[in-house]
């Protein structure tokens, strides 16, 4: 299978006669050295580019159908539906140095993730490989301040008068509190309450998702709505808390249902990302692409969308809604990097939306995240006959791009992902269109880890260390050598029922080695067909909250090996070469309530016995460190030979190599008894 021919199809869009991009101007609010005029690798220096851009969109055009409620927002003179967004850009000073993508990160609750996932905390790898980068506001939930980017969403409205609806919202507390935000997060805001309907809101509590719901008298517990101002910038939507006599307590699943008002149309923020990369390549007008030089030439001729977790999501629901066409029918992206989604979607592109919302076995379960359809190619809903996929819409339009679905393990357990690679009841691999591959890192959590075990936190086991940042690096690489000319990419990597790497979750059938004083997982995030009322499938508006639930959809997970570690993943030489076991999964501990619930996203850490007699007096099943190496020198050969296979196979770059050594040197202080290499 190969990409060679893929270069000059993409070079052939770029250079399609252009058009007026839906863009109006970008406002630069102030330009000024990047990191104060230091130089980066052979680019050299970098500008930062901070300010708002501004759309107008046509509702009766194709590529907006699918937005919902978008005729219902207010219309220029052009009936055209006008919004904003904040943006900051990265450029090279000396413009000739850019290697002609842009890497446009769809940020995560209004800030990035690539400082850490891909530039490795601070080493401005994006800037060094030659990239513009750019980020954008597209969520009005987001609240100001911080330098967070925001969506200036318009009002959805009837009449003249603010839309209203049912609303449902939920939150988790880590330790007791008076009062609490919906939002179950920092820094967002959430849909008003209606004053005159606040009498019939319901508060609910439970201990477990599948518990029951234990109403609160309305007189217990209070609405608090206040606005948030942040440099004299006002969120779209208000901050809402619930105040509740007695206090709110840790680990409880606490549920809001309530009549809001004031619908925005949320849908127009994936329309600003298209309409931004659209500018950047093919507007011609200096107020529309403030990348182009004096001939009209754009700096940029491909595109590459990168985003994690919620934003990855958004990436999987945009190529699936069709917006990687703009107006005029052009390519916007020619390679998504869509990171730990897992199998969702999202809350992007209905009624009252609620963007910064996901699914988990403990937190937010019921929300629209996980969803039909999963895989990038076509599958059959077995509840609903419904056959559909990712890149359905794409492939019809001629529209995919090359896509690189990267995922850590713990997607498995928190976030459906094994649903990405098989069919809706996990009972045959899925196929995988040839534009895509899939890359699942072994022993991983939802956040890379930092290369060596810390505290455990609120969790039954220590986090997972597993640092897999350099493998994301490679794999932006690659990506941008096949757009660019064609290079095969690394070969997809993941876990499948036709070689039984892909295994039912628990420990009887998944393989696990059953660890003394290790509490296995007795529950999984499982996705749900639900019934949110006759409107939603159409119209995008829930009448039934909370949701009623109906048929579930089946995940697996990696097998595992006799070392506890897992089989058929991409797995760092820490994986490969382990001290411990490195679970994608951990537990909820005591102290912060629910135990025995899965902690969300979090992956755990289990060293294994330093000798033969440790082990054996612990009863581990698992191999010792004195069993596996003959001391701290045959560990650390053995592991950077792990990673040099790592590096030939393009999954690695050699750069990177010192790094991984140096992860390697924190553990040799594990080999410094004398037993350790004595058999």
């Amino acid at each position: 299978m190969s990409l060679r021919g893929l270069a000059p199809l993409l070079m052939a869009v770029v250079l399609t006669p252009a058009c007026f991009a839906e863009v109006t101007r970008w406002e630069i609010k102030s330009r000024e050295p990047y990191l104060a005029g230091k130089s980066l690798g052979e680019v050299g220096k970098y500008e930062r580019l901070v300010g708002k851009v501004y759309f107008a969109i046509d509702p009766k055009n194709e590529a907006n159908k699918t937005i919902v409620d978008l005729p219902l927002a207010p219309h220029n003179a052009k009936q055209q539906v006008e919004f904003s967004a904040d943006f900051e850009m990265l450029v090279p000073v000396e413009r000739s140095k850019a290697n002609g993508a842009v890497f446009y990160e769809v940020n995560n609750r209004g800030k990035n993730t690539a400082a850490n996932l891909i530039d490795g905390g601070g080493d401005d790898f994006l800037c060094r490989q030659g990239f513009v980068v750019l980020w954008s506001g597209w969520i009005a939930e987001v609240q100001p301040g911080n330098n967070r980017w925001i969506l200036q969403a318009p009002p959805a409205t009837e009449n003249e008068k603010p839309l209203r609806g049912l609303v449902r919202n939920e939150f988790v507390l880590e330790q007791a509190a008076e009062r609490a935000a919906v939002a179950h997060r920092a820094n967002l805001g959430s849909y008003r309450p209606a004053l005159d309907a606040q009498r019939n809101a319901i508060l609910s509590f439970r201990e477990r998702e599948t518990d029951s719901r234990r109403v609160v008298p309305r007189a217990d517990w209070k609405f608090v709505v206040s606005d948030v101002v942040e440099g004299g910038v006002k969120g779209q939507l208000p901050l809402v808390e619930v105040e509740l006599v007695g206090g709110l307590q840790p680990g409880l699943i606490y549920e809001v249902v309530y009549e809001a008002e004031g619908a925005i149309v949320q849908g127009v923020g994936m329309a600003g990302i298209r309409d931004i990369i659209s500018a950047l390549k093919y507007a011609k007008s200096g107020e529309q692409n403030p990348l182009i030089d004096g001939t009209g030439k754009s700096l940029v001729n491909r595109a590459i969308g990168f985003g994690t977790s919620q934003s990855g999501r958004l990436l999987r629901h945009y190529l699936w809604e069709g917006f990687n066409l703009d107006e005029q029918g052009r390519l916007t992206f020619d390679g998504v990097i869509s990171h730990v989604a897992g199998g969702g979607l999202g809350s992007f592109n209905h009624r009252f939306a609620s963007p910064t919302r996901t699914n988990g076995q403990h937190d937010e379960h019921l929300f629209p995240a996980d969803y039909f359809p999963f895989t990038y190619g076509d599958e059959k809903d077995p509840h609903t006959g419904k056959e559909d996929g990712i890149l359905r819409r794409s492939r019809l339009a001629k529209s995919s791009p090359l896509v690189f679905h990267t995922q850590s393990s713990s997607e498995y357990w928190h976030r459906s992902g094994s649903l990405v690679h098989t069919d809706p009841l996990a009972k045959r691999d899925a196929e995988l269109p040839s534009n895509v591959r899939i890359y699942s890192f072994g022993g991983t959590q939802h956040g890379s880890g930092a290369g060596y075990p810390g505290a455990k936190g609120g969790g039954q086991l220590p986090a997972s260390p597993a640092d897999y940042r350099p493998l994301m690096r490679a794999l932006v690489v690659a990506m941008d050598a096949a757009l660019k000319d064609g290079t095969e990419p690394p070969a997809s990597v993941y876990p499948k029922l036709s070689d039984r790497t892909l295994a039912n979750w628990p420990a009887n059938e998944s393989g696990w080695p059953g660890i003394p004083g290790v509490n296995y997982p007795q529950v999984i995030q499982r996705p749900s067909l639900v019934d949110r009322g006759p409107w939603w499938e159409k119209d995008g508006i829930a009448s039934l909250e909370p949701p009623v639930v109906k048929q579930a959809y089946e995940v697996r997970v990696p097998a595992i090996g006799p070392d506890g570690n897992e089989v058929g993943t991409l797995n760092l030489p820490a994986i490969t070469v382990p001290v411990g076991t490195y679970t994608s999964w951990n537990m909820r501990d005591t102290s912060i309530g629910a135990a025995g619930e899965l902690l969300s996203l979090q992956g755990g850490f289990i060293p294994f016995a330093k000798t033969k007699e440790e082990r054996l007096a612990k009863k581990d099943p698992r191999p010792s460190l004195a069993e596996l190496y003959q001391g701290y020198d045959d560990y650390e050969a053995k592991y950077l030979t792990a990673a040099e296979k790592l590096v030939a196979q393009k999954y690695l770059l050699a750069e990177d190599l010192p790094r991984l050594k140096a992860l390697c040197e924190k553990f040799k202080p594990w080999f410094d008894s004398p037993a350790v290499g004595s058999r």
